[in-house]
């Protein structure tokens, strides 16, 4: 009987309270150009019951909530729900929950749309991407919104060189488009449309996937 356990990535676990707080203080411009590359996407998508996961400490839920979206909040690190819960004013969301990506326990469909921002990065193998992937797109009735690195932005490539050359080359990890585009294919979702700040020199894209009627 194969015991072997399923790989697993630093980021599922280093997210404790301090690291969680130091997460929560981030550079101005580069909060606001977040925020606007998600508002972007969303900007023509209905209003409906959206999964936001990893929330990591709230920001992306506040936006949506505050766009008129019924937001669940969820992610794996207790430090971040907590800061999640303690952020909010105004907008919140209608439940703050632990779940882990790859085991998620929500019904089938019990989503409209679902978001996984600033997370795909974390994950070194396909593997680990195709459970992601599979999860996300079993509880979103409609649409898919995830964020992650191009392997072809000048940062990506330096990283790249680096690996090569055998140097550190830090634990962030780019994947196409194109294998993005294959696991979301299996569940029967196309790409509708793809975001970045500049698509030829910022690595961080959201793509917006749209399930099939």
């Amino acid at each position: 009987m194969n015991t072997r356990l399923p790989p697993v990535y630093s980021g599922k676990f280093k997210y404790d309270e301090a690291v969680a707080r130091r997460y929560q203080v981030r550079n101005p411009a580069k909060q606001k150009a977040e925020l606007a590359l998600v508002a972007r996407a969303f900007k023509s998508i209905p209003p409906g019951r959206l999964l936001d996961i990893p929330c990591g400490g709230g920001r992306m839920s506040r936006l949506l909530a505050s766009y008129g979206f019924r937001v669940t909040a969820a992610d794996y690190s207790e430090a971040m729900l907590a800061i999640t819960a303690a952020q909010y004013e105004g907008a919140a969301p209608e439940a703050i929950e632990r779940q882990d990506i790859e085991r998620l326990s929500y019904a089938d469909g019990a989503f409209d749309q679902v978001l996984c921002f600033r997370l795909f990065h974390h994950f070194p193998t396909p593997e680990i991407r195709q459970r992601a992937i599979s999860e996300l797109c079993r509880v979103s009735a409609d649409m898919v919104a995830v964020s992650y690195f191009s392997p072809w932005a000048p940062t990506s490539l330096k990283y790249q060189l680096k690996a090569k050359l055998g140097l550190p080359a830090g634990d962030k990890f780019a994947t196409p488009l194109s294998e993005l585009r294959r696991y979301f294919a299996v569940h029967g979702f196309v790409l509708e449309s793809d975001h970045a700040q500049c698509p030829l020199l910022r690595r961080l894209h959201l793509a917006v996937f749209r399930r099939q009627s």
